[in-house]
């Protein structure tokens, strides 16, 4: 008997509504769910009670370690990946490299167009300087060239006109 009861299970099955009839003969409306307004087929609940104790579920064997020629695809894929990062780095520098080479060409073009240009304003000054001196050479000549012929103004209104 205990090995029916053990082995046995009750099943709960649902059975569908049966329709009730009145005396005045209507059906009676069926109040909507919302399982009726989703229009879900109808499900199939079946409930199982088992009898007895629950035999144990077999525990799963672990997995088995990985094959020896496994291990060293790890460790050439993390080789690889070092590689990677490697020619990552380089090419980043290599790039860093080339574009400190062309900030220091621009620098040193800036630099020599600077050069030059200050070259150029000291030019313009020394002429400028120049054309100040034979000016002033000018002015003193013509002053020393007017200091005489004043003196030969010889009306005094006209001398205080021309004569510093």
């Amino acid at each position: 008997m205990e090995e029916e009861e053990s082995g046995s299970e009750l099943q709960l099955l649902l059975l569908p509504k049966p329709s009730i009839e009145f005396p005045n003969n209507k059906p009676v409306p069926e109040a909507k769910t919302d399982d009726d307004a989703t229009d879900h087929p109808q499900l199939d609940l079946s409930l199982s009670i088992s009898v007895g104790q629950k035999p144990q579920p077999q525990p799963q064997p672990p997995p088995p370690p990985p094959p020896l020629h496994e291990k060293p695809r790890i460790g050439e894929r993390s080789v690889q990946a070092l590689r990677q990062q490697t020619a990552e780095q380089i090419r980043l520098a290599s790039a860093e490299k080339a574009y400190a080479e062309r900030v220091r060409e621009l620098t040193r073009r800036e630099l020599e167009l600077a050069e030059k240009e200050f070259a150029r304003a000291r030019a313009v000054w020394e002429r400028a300087r120049e054309e100040v001196e034979r000016v002033e050479r000018m002015k003193e000549m013509s002053t020393r060239r007017v200091g005489p012929a004043c003196l030969e103004i010889t009306c005094h209104s006209c001398r205080q006109r021309f004569c510093p």
